[in-house]
C-alpha cells in the first residue's frame, strides 16, 4: 500500500469517526429535548435548568455524582434527575445569579460538561482511530515484507 493510500485510508477513518460522534451527539440532544419538556408554569416559577454531560459514564459511581452535586451546589444548582450514567439535569433559582461573582475562581455556574470538552474528546477519538489504522497498515506491510 502506498503512502498516499495510507493517508487516504486514515483520513476516511477519521472522517467516519467524526461523523459517528456528531450523529451520536445529535441523537442525545434530541433525546434530551424529549425528556425535558418544560411547561410554562415551570418556566414561570423563576428556575434555570441545565444538563451536565460527561463523555464517559462517570455518574455510575455515586461518589462522582456526589462530587459534581457538591461543586454545582456552590452556585445554587440542585439535582432534578439523573438521565443515565453520563447525563444529569440540574436546576437553580434564577436569583442565584446574584451570587455568581462571589464564586471561587474557576467555578463556572454555566458549565455543561464534566471532564474533557466534546471538542477535545472528538480530537482524541480521531487521533486514536488514525493511530489504529496506521498500526494496522504497518502490521500489514511488515507481514507482506516478511512473507515476501
Amino acid at each position: 500500500m502506498t503512502a498516499s493510500a495510507s493517508a487516504a485510508s486514515s483520513a476516511a477513518a477519521s472522517s467516519a469517526a467524526a461523523t459517528a460522534a456528531a450523529r451520536q451527539r445529535a441523537m442525545l440532544e434530541e433525546e434530551e429535548e424529549r425528556m425535558t419538556p418544560y411547561t410554562p408554569d415551570e418556566l414561570n416559577q423563576d428556575w434555570e435548568f441545565k444538563i451536565m454531560r460527561a463523555n464517559r459514564r462517570i455518574f455510575q459511581k455515586p461518589e462522582n455524582l456526589a462530587r459534581l452535586l457538591e461543586e454545582e451546589g456552590r452556585a445554587g444548582w440542585t439535582l432534578v434527575e439523573k438521565f443515565d450514567d453520563a447525563r444529569v439535569r440540574l436546576k437553580r433559582p434564577r436569583n442565584a445569579r446574584a451570587n455568581d461573582p462571589q464564586l471561587p475562581a474557576g467555578c463556572d455556574p454555566y458549565r455543561t460538561y464534566v471532564g474533557m470538552s466534546p471538542t477535545k474528546w472528538g480530537v482524541l477519538v480521531v487521533l486514536i482511530t488514525i493511530a489504529c489504522v496506521v498500526a494496522a497498515l504497518g502490521t500489514t506491510i511488515a507481514l507482506l515484507i516478511v512473507l515476501g
